[in-house]
């Protein structure tokens, strides 16, 4: 038995057969059976091959009367079936799970985003309280414009008094 330094890791134990496969497709796989087993159309091809099996055996009697090989590849199938569909059933749920995660993520994202734009528009809106609106300046305008027209009557009144006693 030859030793290896440390830096070269040990070869798994388990996998000492040389049976290699990659997960994913093997997964891929699955789902395309389990996408197929799932249809009508497969419920009527299997449907159809047991009508014609049994009616074919009725004729030339290949398979007995109690049609012992239809009756084996139908729980071969089963037993293929079963754990092909709980593969695909398992990748679909770690599916599921990481897109509920990632909802979630972009949820709470949203949720901060709206938070913020909340506070700022109540920000602007607090600022704009403080601003005055078109009314007020027109208002203002307005008094102004009063203010000033008795100013220049009252400065016409008293220029005509000091004329009239400047005359005199």
């Amino acid at each position: 038995m030859t030793r290896h330094d440390l830096s070269t890791p040990r070869r798994n134990r388990r996998m000492s057969i040389g049976v290699h496969y990659d997960p994913d497709a093997f997964g891929q796989f699955s789902e395309s059976i389990a996408r197929f087993i799932g249809t009508a159309r497969f419920l009527v091809f299997q449907s159809v091959v047991i009508v014609v099996w049994i009616s074919l055996n009725y004729l030339i009697a290949f398979d007995g009367k109690q049609l012992q090989l239809l009756t084996l590849l139908l729980s071969l199938q089963a037993a293929y079936a079963a754990p092909l569909i709980l593969l695909a059933q398992n990748r679909q749920e770690e599916r599921d799970r990481l897109q509920t995660e990632t909802d979630r993520d972009i949820n709470a994202r949203t949720q901060a985003d709206t938070e913020f734009l909340a506070r700022e528009i109540a920000s602007i809106r607090l600022s704009l309280n403080d601003v005055p609106t078109a009314g007020d300046l027109e208002d203002q305008l307005e008094r102004l414009t009063n203010a000033l027209e008795r100013m220049s009557s009252r400065l016409d009144e008293m220029t005509a008094r000091f004329d009239k006693d400047d005359v005199e």
